[in-house]
């Protein structure tokens, strides 16, 4: 059984959801848990329920509320009465607070120790226990009173994971995401020396020290007082030019990851794995896609009946597919976010890095998973096939989610997945992965266009864009209604209070420029087609280059093979594998017609051209 305010106030029991009646039940249950097994007094549950002006019935509708609860929880809890109140005995359950409390406490210890990757991965796995605001569904007299304290345990978590991956040499990924977070929370300045941080380390001096002077005036004009001296040495340091560098600058690499001494089996036995990444606050449309893939992550036996009137069997691998930045990763983190309940033995999460030059080892990935089910380091096999045996021991009888992120190809997943009929894997890959057992494809491809549009307006502000709604429809088409590069454009507006969505729409009407501006930090779509394009063989590489230089955008197998001045079988070999490499579209029409996206088209008249920047990013793969 566990216990959640961290959200939605809920109790989960093998997966199903215990129903609770209204407010004031929610209210009591709430008051109960965060009293963490001390007495509650009666007076102090009245005001948490009607504030100062309860009602002559208070005692006999306390009693009511506690009696339901109390039936409605069983034996596994108890909650009893002792005068003049109530506690609340969790035994064994699961409370989220409590798990979010201990990740964050030995992120903290692991951070202050210099772990920074141990650090940076506990503080993950305790903020993946905040499922929205807290509290969520109970009296106003209660959140009044505490939600303010949780909110502050969250932010200081945050802090202390944002300060961890800055170490780590993160900054330009951080970029977006601190610039949000400065914008909720103008006046903590922690929050703000690590945005200017970042900045910084991105190159963005200007930017950094923009910043700074624009805290500076609010918090003179809001709270009369100076920045403190953290946020003014980094601002000094900045205009010396001698801020330091990240720690430990290089990425953790998954063979680095196997247990030793310092890292001790209880530190991950006492958490329930909870390894997914925040969910994207400003996550927006593809309401479709994410009912089919939510609808495949149910168990067995939710799923409609079929013919026979036996249940359809499930999909326990669901592998979401697409170009590059068309919102994979986004997709399965906000399905396996709200799926969560369905599996209350935890989620597993990782990054395989299929488009990096040298994607991360199966056996790698099995390591860090084993250790954190409990295995201890020194028990673990050193053969691949060992650890996914073992792997799939250890997950035997489990109900837990699995997302793999950007895989290179099924012989990096295959050795991953649970074997298991109670678990279930979502993988996002540009490769569909046919040749993975029991897989089911889930496509997607750019946002239509009123979607696009609500995602523009919630990252740069509704304000921003209603200013202008012309000019932000022109960013979005010139986007190709792309995620990726709209987060981009948004960013960029949100960062530059002083741009009109007009100025952002014109510095991308240039063809020549717009891969250019397109670009933000870790934020790059020329950059994201560069894998797909660098893994084409020669001839496909030159019709993509023949291709683009074409009047037409779209063209059948026999225009193809015209421009290519090819056979038809050998141009339609050809297409096919550009459309596997997502580089291509292909609609049918009474006749397919393969069709270039805009940008991709865009960048590959660049790398028809020997451009500066295909020419660097080629020299970059090379050399890696």
């Amino acid at each position: 059984m566990e216990f959640r305010i961290l959200g939605p106030v809920d109790v989960v029991d093998d997966g199903r959801e215990i129903p609770l009646d209204g407010a004031k039940q929610r209210t009591v249950l709430a008051a109960l848990l965060l009293a963490d097994n001390r007495l509650m007094p009666d007076d102090r549950l009245s005001t948490l329920l009607w504030g100062w002006d309860p009602p002559a019935t208070r005692n006999a509708q306390l009693y009511t509320y506690v009696s339901r609860l109390r039936g409605r929880l069983g034996p596994q809890v108890g909650l009893v009465r002792k005068a003049p109140g109530y506690r609340l005995d969790l035994g064994r359950a699961a409370f989220d607070l409590h798990e979010f409390q201990r990740a964050a406490d030995l992120g903290r210890a692991e951070l202050a120790a210099g772990r920074f990757d141990r650090a940076a991965d506990l503080l993950r796995t305790a903020l993946a226990h905040w499922r929205g605001t807290p509290l969520a569904g109970t009296t106003e007299h209660l959140t009044d009173r505490e939600l303010p304290r949780l909110e502050e345990l969250r932010l200081a978590a945050l802090e202390n994971r944002t300060g961890a991956d800055l170490e780590l040499g993160r900054h330009a990924e951080l970029v977006p995401e601190l610039l949000r977070l400065v914008a909720e929370h103008p006046v903590r300045e922690r929050l703000r020396g690590q945005l200017m941080t970042a900045l910084h380390r991105c190159g963005r001096q200007t930017d950094a020290l923009g910043v700074y002077d624009h805290g500076r005036r609010l918090l003179a004009e809001e709270l009369g007082v100076d920045p403190g001296p953290d946020l003014q040495g980094i601002h000094q340091a900045i205009l010396r030019d001698e801020l330091p560098g990240p720690a430990a600058a290089q990425p953790r690499q998954a063979s680095g990851l196997t247990a030793g001494p310092g890292a001790p089996a209880t530190v991950w036995t006492a958490l329930r794995p909870a390894m997914l990444p925040a969910d994207i606050p400003d996550f927006t449309g593809r309401s479709d896609e994410l009912a089919t893939l939510l609808a495949r992550l149910r168990p067995a036996s939710e799923h409609p009946e079929g013919v026979g009137r036996t249940p359809r069997p499930p999909a326990p691998v669901t592998v979401v597919t697409g170009p590059a930045g068309v919102g994979k990763s986004a997709l399965a983190v906000r399905a396996a976010q709200l799926a969560g309940a369905d599996f209350p033995d935890g989620q597993l999460y990782a990054d395989l890095r299929g488009q990096d030059a040298r994607p991360k080892r199966p056996d790698d990935v099995l390591g860090w998973f084993l250790q954190v089910l409990g295995v201890d380091g020194r028990d673990i096999p050193a053969g691949l096939d060992e650890r996914a045996e073992l792997f799939r021991s250890r997950l035997a009888g489990r109900r837990m989610l699995m997302v793999l992120d950007d895989a290179a190809d099924d012989r990096q997943v295959r050795p991953l997945l649970p074997g298991n009929e109670h678990c279930r894997t979502v993988v996002t890959s540009r490769d569909p992965l046919t040749g993975v057992e029991g897989s089911r494809p889930l496509v997607l491809g750019s946002l239509d266009f009123p979607d696009a549009y609500h995602l523009l307006a919630s990252v740069a502000g509704p304000d921003r864009v209603a200013a202008d709604p012309a000019s932000a429809a022109r960013i979005v088409e010139l986007c190709d209604r792309l995620p990726l590069a709209l987060r981009i454009c948004a960013a960029r507006l949100a960062a530059h209070p002083h741009w009109a969505p007009a100025t952002v729409a014109d510095r991308l009407t240039p063809a020549d420029r717009r891969l250019d501006e397109l670009r933000l930090g870790a934020l790059d779509v020329r950059q994201s087609l560069r894998p797909s394009y660098r893994g084409l063989d020669p001839a496909a590489r030159a019709a993509f280059h023949e291709l683009s230089l074409a009047e037409a955008a779209a063209f059948t197998v026999w225009e193809a093979a015209l421009l290519l001045r090819a056979g038809e079988e050998t141009a339609e070999e050809v297409l096919e594998s550009l459309v596997e490499a997502r580089l291509l579209t292909v609609g049918d029409e009474p006749r397919p017609r393969f069709r270039f996206a805009p940008l991709v088209r865009l960048f590959a008249r660049e790398a028809a051209g020997a451009s500066p920047a295909v020419a660097t990013a080629e020299a970059e793969a090379l050399a890696v």
